[in-house]
């Protein structure tokens, strides 16, 4: 698999203006062993998406997670784009600790993409989890999630 890692983050800047309005950054979009991709995302350490306790907001931790989600998503099912649309079914996270400072999170695709891929090709909406870790930039691990997506038809 060959990934263009700036035009996905590029892609994905301008295609969700909350995730510019945030201020992730984007770190590393990598194969991820045999039919996988791996995703991280940084959330700098900013006064405006801090909580009542200073660390980032619940909400800013979903949306570095779903942001980490989607690039996963972008990456591994792009050359689709032109007859399925990718859309979130659900979204499940732990908040484990609280987070202080800048944060990362990781993202992985959940079943292989040629999977995922073939059920499409044979007229199934596939649905596909990823997950993803969300830690300090220190590698403390903060939270988890597990965001199920689909692929539909256009």
């Amino acid at each position: 698999m060959t990934i263009d890692s700036r035009q996905i983050a590029a892609g994905m800047l301008e295609a969700v203006p909350f995730v510019r309005t945030l201020g992730v950054e984007f770190v590393e979009i990598a194969p991820d062993g045999a039919d996988g991709v791996r995703v991280t995302v940084r959330l700098p350490d900013s006064p405006a998406t801090h909580n009542h306790v200073g660390g980032p907001h619940a909400g800013a931790l979903f949306t570095l997670g779903e942001t980490a989600s989607g690039a996963v998503v972008l990456t591994a099912f792009g050359a689709l784009l032109d007859r399925a649309v990718p859309l979130t079914v659900t979204a499940d996270i732990a908040y484990r600790k609280l987070a202080l400072g800048p944060v990362r999170a990781t993202a992985r695709l959940g079943r292989p993409a040629t999977e995922v891929i073939a059920e499409f090709d044979a007229g199934t909406r596939p649905e596909f989890p990823v997950r993803v870790e969300i830690g300090t930039e220190d590698g403390e691990p903060t939270a988890e999630m597990t965001v199920l997506w689909t692929l539909r038809r256009r």
